[in-house]
């Protein structure tokens, strides 16, 4: 298993589409169960990114394979 800073190094790719989304920004983690529920990905564009609500929120159900380089979801 992977360690949270470890996430941050994988690019994150839409397999649906082959969009490259980013790098993992931020994670939501479910306090009672301790296991992560969403990750963040950053918008890409320069002035979005800034704010918080431009972030794209990938639900952990959606992620498919998480490998040594990449990260793979399915946002269909």
């Amino acid at each position: 298993m992977a360690r949270i800073p470890e996430f941050r190094q994988r690019e994150v790719v839409d397999v649906a589409t082959g969009r490259r989304l980013g790098y993992i920004c931020d994670m939501e983690i479910d306090p009672e169960t301790g296991r992560i529920v969403s990750v963040s990905v950053p918008s890409g564009r320069l002035f979005s990114s800034m704010m918080k609500n431009s972030d794209t929120v990938i639900l952990w159900e959606k992620i498919i394979k998480i490998g040594k380089d990449i990260i793979l979801v399915d946002l269909k």
